[in-house]
């Protein structure tokens, strides 16, 4: 299952945005409102619960600097990555769009998808004001 949010801009460098999604601790800005719990486990991993859902860990897999950073499950049953793409428009200008990519069963498929698009959607809307 692969899933992309909207393209947002920031009014950052590349380079900026690279940094600040580069600090797991930053993510908690950008956590949407029924976030349950954030916790940070280390420097690359961290929890977060929303309500109704399990909790997820994130673990950061691969960085790209100043134009991609990847976050994986870290344990659990499910296998999926984010994937932040980030591209300078400007000078001083950025791109940025969200791609999940989940390996699920059809049935798993169904019940998430709303939940994780709204969830990538609510990450990527948040970065222009947060950063």
């Amino acid at each position: 299952m692969n899933l992309e949010s909207p393209k947002v801009t920031v009014d950052k460098s590349s380079q900026e945005v690279f940094d600040f999604l580069s600090d797991i601790k930053n993510f908690e800005k950008l956590m949407p409102d029924n976030i349950s719990k954030f916790e940070i486990l280390d420097d690359d991993k961290f929890l977060f619960a929303l309500k109704g859902m399990p909790e997820i860990i994130l673990k950061k897999k691969e960085v790209v600097p100043p134009n991609k950073i990847v976050l994986g499950a870290a344990g659990g049953k499910l296998d999926f990555s984010l994937v932040g793409n980030i591209t300078e428009t400007a000078e001083g200008k950025s791109e940025v769009k969200l791609q999940f990519e989940g390996d699920f069963n059809p049935m798993m498929a169904m019940m998430v998808k709303g939940p994780i698009s709204k969830f990538i959607e609510t990450l990527a809307t948040k970065m222009p004001t947060s950063i």
